[in-house]
């Protein structure tokens, strides 16, 4: 099994994704095109596409000129029937590739939030066997608006279309399920300053936070990870 993860900005690691291919013994093919790394031409050398989050939006071809062909890579990956998940800036990605729209910012979210499964979540292969309503980690400005023949099977107060598949296993999460109890601390760590300006008493919440939300979180994104892998 060899996976493709495309990295879009410094400290967006794969988490409990990771995790989870380490058990499937996957092999993995790291690429960080915004620092000039190539992407493939196309699916064929790989299993499955894992596109990560980033401080870009969805529509910044002028800062990440290499956006367009992530696109279209990522087309052939859903069109060839290859395992997709996009995170956060991926799931946006996933929405625009297929003709969604998207909406730049007045969708914010940050720390963790409670996310509710659609009724067609109840028979996904990824996520039937998650609870109705569970807590997981949010890091966004912007939404999406679903393309045509998506299956919405996730919505939170703030942002309707929380998780989506198009056809077999191509799926978007808005919300950033990789991100366990130790990567929120790393985050925490690594954007400190970035934190401090738009959200000042995150330092003080954190272990309170933590407390309430980090083990049913973990579980929820450890689950989500591994049902996906599955679908590879």
């Amino acid at each position: 099994m060899r996976v493709l993860v495309v990295q879009n900005f410094d400290n967006e690691g794969l988490g409990q994704i990771g995790a989870a291919l380490a058990e499937a013994g996957a092999d993995i093919d790291l690429r960080k095109p915004y620092r000039g790394e190539t992407l493939p031409d196309s699916s064929e050398e790989h299993d499955a596409i894992v596109v990560l989050g980033g401080a870009q939006n969805a529509l910044d071809d002028e800062i990440c000129p290499y956006f367009p062909a992530l696109l279209e890579l990522t087309r052939d990956f859903a069109d060839t029937d290859r395992s997709v998940l996009g995170i956060c800036l991926g799931s946006q990605l996933l929405a625009r590739a297929y003709g969604g729209s998207n909406q730049i910012g007045g969708a914010t979210e940050f720390g963790w939030h409670k996310v509710s499964l659609t009724p067609a979540a109840k028979s996904d292969p990824v996520l039937a066997a998650l609870p109705e309503n569970f807590p997981i980690f949010e890091w966004h400005d912007d939404t999406f608006g679903l393309p045509e023949n998506a299956v919405r099977l996730a919505g939170s107060a703030v942002a309707e279309n929380q998780a989506f598949r198009l056809g077999r296993a191509a799926y978007g999460f808005q919300f950033h399920f990789e991100a366990d109890t130790p990567m929120v601390r790393d985050w925490s760590t690594s954007f400190a300053e970035i934190i401090a300006a738009r959200h000042p008493d995150w330092n003080d919440r954190l272990a309170g936070e933590i407390e309430r939300n980090g083990p049913d979180a973990d579980s929820a994104g450890i689950a989500i990870a591994r049902a996906w892998v599955a679908t590879i």
